[in-house]
């Protein structure tokens, strides 16, 4: 249930970019997270940041004297089905078929591409790796 009420508190652009980062690092300090960027925010952007998403439910902290050690509490494949899912549905009635028909017929995705996909599926299904 927790879960579910998180996820309903959709993420801004410069939220899930700072998502992205804490999924990447795991457990980062705001140094840390702060050199993680391609170009350097300013600390008192990230550190508001940091707090919208922990009271959002997405980030926790363990204090270590003055400084604080941030880490996700929402794994990046949860959400990131939750996001598929909210899209699939809006913009697809909840069916993937539709949505690779669409990419077919813009030719974004052709024959081979979906055999190899259907493979790949079928390898996951038999607990093959690649």
């Amino acid at each position: 249930m927790y879960f579910e009420i998180v996820m309903e508190k959709p993420l801004t652009k410069a939220e899930e970019q700072l998502m992205h980062i804490l999924w990447k690092l795991e457990k980062a300090f705001l140094k840390d997270i702060l050199d993680a960027y391609p170009e350097r925010p300013k600390q008192s952007t990230i550190s508001t940041l940091l707090k919208i998403l922990e009271n959002k439910g997405f980030v926790d902290h363990h204090v270590y004297g003055k400084v604080h050690q941030y880490y996700p509490l929402v794994e990046k494949e949860a959400y990131a089905s939750r996001q598929l899912g909210g899209f699939m549905k809006k913009y697809f009635n909840g069916s993937f078929q539709e949505m690779l028909s669409l990419f077919h017929r813009k030719g974004d995705l052709n024959i081979k591409e979906l055999d190899e996909i259907l493979e790949h599926l079928r390898k996951l299904e038999a607990g093959e790796t690649d």
